[in-house]
């Protein structure tokens, strides 16, 4: 093969990958942010219980609270979402930063029949908290199915 010839075929070989990326990324972020059948873009809420706690995730903030603690408050960036699993990391004014992920697994909250779309896990320092949630439109219909 000349010269030319291969630096054609590398050239049309570059051209397809790039062709083929930009479709793929158009598509990523067209798509809306949804977990188990919940819509991240609306507002969500992941509950626990032993020991009782909450998170109110809205387009602004992520507050974390519990009977026994000051409120917890950030600003929300928006989840890193991988697969079935959607991450905050929040970092409040004030306060230690804290973490709250949901996995697009079924959950019982353990006190009642209901059932949960996502799993929940808060991590506030060395503490891990376990959870359920669903979208807070869910929630106030009494359902908990995203």
């Amino acid at each position: 093969m000349s010269r030319i010839t291969i630096g054609l075929a590398a050239a049309l070989a570059l051209a397809a990958c790039s062709d083929n990326d930009a479709p793929s990324r158009k598509a990523d972020a067209a798509e809306p942010a949804t977990l188990g059948g919940v819509d991240l873009t609306q507002p969500v809420r992941a509950v626990g219980t032993e020991p009782f706690w909450g998170v109110a995730i809205d387009a602004d903030a992520v507050v974390y609270s519990d009977i026994e603690q000051a409120e917890r408050r950030g600003a929300n960036a928006g989840p890193v979402v991988q697969g079935t699993t959607a991450t905050w990391t929040v970092k409040p004014s004030e306060g230690e930063p804290f973490i709250v992920i949901l996995m697009a697994t079924e959950c019982s909250d353990g006190m009642s029949d209901r059932l949960y779309p996502l799993t929940a896990l808060v991590e506030l320092g060395e503490t891990r908290l376990n959870g359920c949630a669903a979208s807070a439109a869910a929630l106030l219909q009494g359902e908990a199915a995203g």
